[in-house]
């Protein structure tokens, strides 16, 4: 009998495919099958054509999985490969996420060409970011600095700062490294005073929940303790809206069956921001999240929900 390939959906982007590239690997290992027993497979979002606007006045983050979801509707792949910040809080009914791979480092990293440190930053520096969340953590800590909207894949960004159109920019750590780039780093950014963003350095596996297949195929590389850390930041997620219109952070780090939360919600100029901690047990993670979020929510108050309109 021949073999069944395995059709791995993925953007294009050179981040993209080596998280594809990874998850191949994994199964490989997994399963101790051949390279080509697994096709990776680009696809083109609607979020990777799109690079002159910010992505809250065109769509938010469906932008960058639309077209991947329909291509696993209509069978031309078994599974997508995503970064877990990019996918929306609420997906397409017959779809779900299947699998976490173990999570990289979820930071935020600085790469600073007119200084190594965000705190190094002359007054009236240019950053350029096109995440609110990163924005408005700027503004925070920064007000005195300029921020710019700074569209584009990694190696793009990296472009744009070398070329001199910014003094310093920000990028996941996890992206970075991933592509190789790690180097380029100039300031690992503290959690504590610059949350990531929900799901920042996990990858996740996207597939059609009546494939049983893919689902038993797919299950041994899945990371619990990742999966736990996400349940509760989606959850979270969940209660406060999570598409790209709102500056929201948080983070659940996994200890054993213990999980500490931190999640923080911020006007986009920064002006106001309202933080939260939890702790529990990972068996309550998605709970957890959620009624951070609710408590979060009254705390703030609708007014503030109100300006991010």
């Amino acid at each position: 009998m021949p073999m069944e390939v395995l059709k791995i959906g993925t953007r294009g982007s050179a981040l993209a495919l080596a998280q594809a590239n990874e998850t191949r690997a994994r199964l490989m290992a997994a399963h101790g099958l051949p390279e080509d027993a697994f096709a990776i497979m680009p696809i083109s979002t609607s979020g990777d054509r799109i690079q002159d606007r910010p992505l809250a006045e065109v769509g938010g983050k469906g932008l960058f999985t639309k077209e991947l979801e329909d291509a696993l509707f209509d069978g031309r792949i078994d599974i997508a490969v995503h970064s877990s910040k990019d996918m929306p809080t609420f997906l397409p009914d017959g779809l779900a996420l299947i699998a976490f791979l173990e999570r990289a480092d979820p930071r935020d990293a600085f790469i600073g060409r007119a200084a190594p440190t965000l705190e190094g930053l002359a007054k009236g520096a240019v950053v350029g970011s096109s995440s609110l969340r990163r924005q408005a953590l700027i503004r925070r800590l920064r007000p005195d600095i300029e921020i710019i909207n700074f569209r584009g894949n990694v190696p793009t960004r990296l472009a744009k700062l070398d070329g001199g159109q910014v003094d310093a920019t920000l990028l996941a750590a996890a992206g970075l490294s991933r592509s190789g780039l790690a180097g380029r780093i100039t300031e690992m950014l503290d959690p504590q005073k610059f949350p990531p963003a929900p799901g920042q350095g996990a990858i996740c596996i996207e597939a059609r929940i009546d494939n049983r297949r893919i689902a038993e195929m797919i299950a041994p590389i899945h990371d619990r303790p990742t999966g736990q850390a996400l349940a509760c930041e989606r959850g979270f997620l969940a209660v406060l809206d999570g598409s790209c219109r709102t500056p929201i952070a948080g983070l659940a780090r996994i200890d054993g069956e213990r999980l500490d939360f931190h999640g923080m919600v911020l006007t986009p100029d920064g002006r106001e921001c309202h933080e939260i901690s939890r702790t529990g047990s990972t068996a309550d993670a998605e709970t957890i999240g959620r009624e951070a979020g609710a408590a979060i929510r009254g705390k703030a108050g609708a007014r503030f929900f109100d300006s991010w309109v």
